[in-house]
């Protein structure tokens, strides 16, 4: 089960360091709705202090096999989102741009393992409130089960286990 696309645009900020290593950063800044159709990137602003760009129609829906990563996300003391981001030249500049937007842990977690830099950035309240709506229609979490002791714990098998070794070594 999937919902409508959320559209959503993501604002990129790149900002100087004081640092030898590396001059500048760049980070995601600001998630903002309903920006229209996908477009080009748009440079904001560019200027030695502060640079920013906007990348417009993107696209996330919420499925229903995520429920559990999107649980785990309104559970946790900020819910955000998870921005996946690389860098490419984008006309004649090294800027980077936004690959994946998702607000499930679990999904973030996996682009991680994989090696990916994912940045975060709080969820504001209007989607917060839909994707707990949609969490609680969907994440159904597995019942507890009871669990057998391990044999090291003592029991019948145990025993039955030294009077056969016992019988072996000559007891």
């Amino acid at each position: 089960m999937e919902t409508e696309a959320i559209s959503i645009g993501v604002i990129m900020q790149c900002t100087p360091l004081s640092s030898r290593w590396q001059p500048f950063q760049w980070q995601p800044i600001e998630i903002v709705g309903q920006v229209g159709p996908a477009g080009a990137p748009h440079c904001l602003r560019s200027d030695p202090a502060d640079t920013r760009w906007l990348f417009t129609g993107i696209d996330i829906t919420l499925c229903s096999s995520e429920a559990e990563g999107y649980f785990l996300n309104i559970s946790a003391p900020v819910p955000c989102w998870f921005v996946m981001w690389r860098i490419e030249d984008v006309d004649g500049a090294e800027i980077p741009v936004p690959k994946v937007v998702t607000l499930s842990y679990n999904e973030a977690a996996r682009l991680m393992d994989g090696g990916e830099r994912v940045d975060t950035l709080p969820v504001s309240d209007e989607i917060l409130e839909r994707l707990t709506a949609f969490t609680h229609d969907y994440y159904h979490p597995e019942p507890k089960r009871k669990h057998k002791k391990p044999s090291f714990e003592g029991g019948e098998g145990v025993d039955k286990m030294a009077r056969a070794e016992g019988v072996k070594n000559g007891s």
